[in-house]
């Protein structure tokens, strides 16, 4: 196994452990062990700690995503549509494992880990626009991935108390922000003509003192 496969399997594994000891090095050495890597390959996979580990299975549940919607016929769906779909598919893979996703959740909430929280959302939104087929690489790039952030995590956290039928309720509420935002290319052209009316930082800033050029002399 490479590195990345042997920690895709200690997360995976990991998972399992998370709702009795955390997300902690305890949880990770146990997930080794159970892989046959044997304990102290914890240290060795993840050298940043339990964050690592958390960071590399919100990327491990990414590239799942991906995989899940390409295997699928998006084609006839409009851009919204595909989204919506990612999200599902992106929550429904990991139904069993909600306490699990929920201690990460909460983990990421501690301040020291508030940075860390919002690049693994910015990558998850970044990799949803991309499977549905977005390619942008100008300023739309970020108002879409503005625009989806939220919606995607108020319905994760929707989705952690749900107890509907195949949560249906959670897929109602995804339904309703969208019809929240309207149609994803509107909104993000919204978002730039906002950002336009702002005023720009420079021009805030008060005036330096000129300061004359210095004389040098010639040698």
């Amino acid at each position: 196994m490479d590195l990345t496969e042997s920690r895709d399997r200690v997360v995976e594994r990991a998972l399992i452990h998370v709702p009795f000891d955390g997300w902690s090095m305890k949880t990770l050495r146990h997930a080794c062990e159970d892989e046959g890597l044997g304990a102290g390959a914890a240290e060795r996979l993840f050298p940043g700690g339990v964050i690592e580990a958390v960071e590399h299975f919100s990327d491990l549940a990414d590239r799942l995503m991906a995989a899940d919607m390409a295997a699928e016929d998006l084609s006839g769906l409009h851009t919204a549509s595909r989204l919506k779909r990612g999200i599902q598919l992106r929550l429904q893979r990991w139904t069993g494992e909600r306490e699990s996703i929920r201690r990460a959740v909460a983990m990421l909430a501690l301040p020291q880990y508030t940075a860390t929280g919002l690049r693994m959302t910015g990558r998850t939104v970044d990799a949803l626009w991309r499977a549905a087929g977005d390619h942008s690489a100008d300023f739309s790039w970020y108002t879409k991935r503005a625009t989806l952030a939220p919606v995607y995590s108020t319905t994760l956290l929707y989705w952690f108390e749900d107890k509907s039928d195949d949560f249906a309720d959670t897929w109602d509420f995804l339904d309703r922000q969208f019809r929240t935002v309207g149609a994803v290319p509107a909104m993000t052209g919204r978002v730039r003509k906002t950002l336009g009316r702002l005023p720009n930082p420079l021009r805030l800033m008060p005036r330096l003192p000129r300061v004359p050029k210095p004389k040098f002399r010639s040698l």
